[in-house]
């Protein structure tokens, strides 16, 4: 899709199972499914894991795809991701999409034990070998980071025997930097990325993906650039911004170490130097409430939608006129009633805008 296009799909993202709302969150995929929405997304870190949560949510609905943002790739050998992703998508009926990512480093080493080092050829021999299960021909690789069959040993290779729904799975990569989003271009069928802003997408990740696609012989043209925006309806803009200051806060500030922090880098590239920094200084001095208070107003309202209905909807546009195919909804409430009203408003600013 390239600027000036119109044509935009929503997804909603779940976040992470268990954190005392998961009732609400089955109910809150349903009326996603209700009301049209294209795909649910769930996530895993080092609590609730992503495939079991969509396909508890898959069988409680009926036509919304269900999707991984992310299985984490330090946590799972690929063949069992090839695995776990014939088995959903058989069982849903063609319905599931797989989004893969490295993680960071302190989630990487500290819970899997899984050395963070080389993210980018780790993620293409990732990819590749998991293409390579679900052809469902015999498995062998011969990688610098995975060898199939082991050498000199009893293996041999194998084929998997569960029939997926469909031929291709739709795989995503979860991508921030320049090279990782480069690379997401060659080897993905779509992009999941955080902290948007239709101001800087083209800058920021299109004109990197669109890079990679070019390297591979591809166009835009049936890649989903999918994007989580936090939404927040209401009157008051600065009140609803205030209320994504903590989790702006941790991304920017806590996220990975000085050193490595990809969210920070982000921010960075979007003009927040500054700010950045002063961010990750109060946050890794355990000045979390300073932390929050040094987040710019203005950086939580690019990358959110807040406020009423239609500027919502004009800031749907935006992002269809930058380049998004698929908007994911993150919707902010403390209670069932108050996400469903967002769910909605996000419905009703599409069709405001065109978009539907």
């Amino acid at each position: 899709m390239g600027k000036g296009c119109v044509d935009m799909r929503l997804g909603i993202n779940l976040g992470y199972w268990g954190a005392g709302m998961d009732g609400d969150n089955l109910a809150v995929a349903q009326e996603a499914d209700r009301l049209g929405y294209d795909v649910c997304w769930a996530a895993e870190a080092y609590g609730s894991d992503a495939p079991t949560v969509l396909a508890w949510v898959a069988a409680k609905t009926e036509r919304i795809d269900v999707g991984s943002a992310i299985m984490q790739i330090p946590a799972r050998q690929p063949a069992m991701t090839a695995m776990t992703a014939a088995t959903l998508d058989s069982l849903t009926g063609g319905r599931f999409r797989l989004g893969l990512g490295v993680s960071g480093p302190q989630v990487s080493e500290g819970w899997y034990g899984v050395k963070f080092d080389k993210p980018l050829a780790r993620t293409r021999e990732y990819v590749e070998i998991v293409r390579r299960a679900m052809t469902r021909e015999r498995l062998s690789y011969d990688g610098e980071h995975w060898t199939l069959p082991l050498p000199g040993g009893p293996g041999k290779p194998i084929k998997l025997t569960v029939h997926p729904e469909r031929e291709h799975i739709p795989l995503y990569i979860a991508a921030i930097g320049p090279k990782n989003l480069e690379q997401t271009g060659e080897i993905a069928d779509g992009a999941l990325l955080i902290f948007p802003s239709a101001a800087h997408l083209e800058e920021t990740a299109l004109r990197h993906i669109r890079a990679g696609r070019e390297k591979a012989g591809l166009t835009m043209d049936g890649f989903d650039v999918c994007p989580t925006v936090p939404l927040a309806l209401g009157d008051d803009v600065d009140a609803l911004a205030d209320v994504f200051r903590p989790y702006t806060a941790l991304y920017v500030g806590g996220m990975g170490s000085r050193k490595q922090n990809f969210y920070n880098q982000l921010a960075q590239r979007m003009g927040y130097e500054k700010e950045a920094a002063e961010i990750q200084d109060k946050y890794l001095a355990g000045d979390k409430a300073g932390a929050a208070a040094a987040v710019p107003q203005s950086l939580i309202d690019q990358t959110s939608l807040l406020g009423s209905v239609e500027r919502i909807a004009e800031r749907m546009t935006a992002y269809a006129e930058a380049g998004v195919t698929t908007l994911t909804l993150a919707p902010a409430g403390f209670t069932l009633d108050e996400r469903v009203a967002a769910l909605r408003a996000g419905v009703e600013a599409m069709e405001r805008a065109g978009l539907a």
